[in-house]
């Protein structure tokens, strides 16, 4: 039955098993497969940065019915070809699998994606860069895409061995800056490294044991932040071969979490830094 406002596409479905609702069924385990490019949205914020997004789609909507009222500025940007599917709070739990509080779901589709190359050769003359080894956290990931939106950095560049930023925990957490901030993921962190240092961008590798204070070096016109996973950090051999920073901290500490130093070190390298 389709419901008469605010929005005559708004389709009311009280069968859990109705098969249109098969791409939100059991979320969880969805993060865990193969998705053929597409990925779960959740919540208002992220629904709105996907509707309007250059580069991502939405495929459909799945709303909880005492949120529909609230979503009056969101469902006029959808396209009129996807379908909006209203719920109550028991058909909702049943086909997520578990008490799903916001309330707000929504197939996501992303055009084809980014290669490292390409976004090398769109890169302006000044550009900030955040590169990823081997990050494998979900949250540490959706955070540091966050941090990315914030400093406005130009780009993430992540490693084969890095999680997919597209992972419904980790669009979540970056409050959908993953939808935002241009991304490619793939190949090894040392092909990465040559080809920035190719393309004449500086790398500041950031280590608890780095040369230097990361408040002492001077950014270049061109720079790229090299994070690494975790409690491993980065790979030896690659701190040996670039300029290393550290984030001064009490001597009696060992480091911090990888997202919050993102944030320090973007901040500390964004143009924002002095202003």
């Amino acid at each position: 039955m389709t419901v008469s406002a605010p929005d005559q596409r708004v389709i009311r479905i009280d069968d859990p098993g109705d098969e249109r609702l098969a791409p939100y069924r059991d979320v969880r385990e969805r993060d865990l497969v193969g998705r053929d490019g597409r990925f779960i949205a959740e919540g208002k914020v992220v629904l709105n940065v996907l509707l309007t997004s250059p580069h991502f789609a939405a495929e459909s909507l799945l709303i909880l019915e005492n949120r529909i009222s609230g979503l009056s500025e969101q469902l006029p940007l959808c396209p009129p070809d996807i379908p909006i599917y209203c719920v109550n709070r028991g058909t909702m739990d049943t086909i997520a699998g578990f008490p799903m509080h916001r309330g707000i779901l929504a197939i996501g589709r992303r055009s084809k994606p980014h290669s490292v190359d390409t976004l090398l050769a769109a890169m302006p003359g000044e550009a900030l860069v955040v590169v990823l080894c081997g990050l494998s956290n979900h949250d540490n990931m959706g955070s540091i895409f966050r941090n990315a939106a914030a400093f406005e950095a130009d780009c993430i560049i992540m490693d084969e061995t890095s999680c997919d930023p597209l992972y419904r925990k980790a669009i979540r957490v970056s409050v959908g800056a993953v939808l935002k901030v241009p991304f490619a993921r793939g190949g090894s962190i040392e092909a990465i490294i040559s080809k920035l240092q190719t393309e004449g961008i500086a790398i500041f590798a950031l280590s608890p044991a780095g040369t230097k204070s990361i408040y002492d070096a001077q950014p270049a016109p061109r720079t790229a932040l090299l994070l690494g996973t975790e409690g491993e950090g980065l790979p030896q051999a690659l701190l040996e071969r670039l300029q290393t920073v550290r984030i001064p901290m009490s001597k009696g500490f060992d480091s911090l979490n990888v997202a919050t130093a993102s944030g320090i070190a973007l901040s500390r390298f964004s143009r924002f830094a002095g202003i």
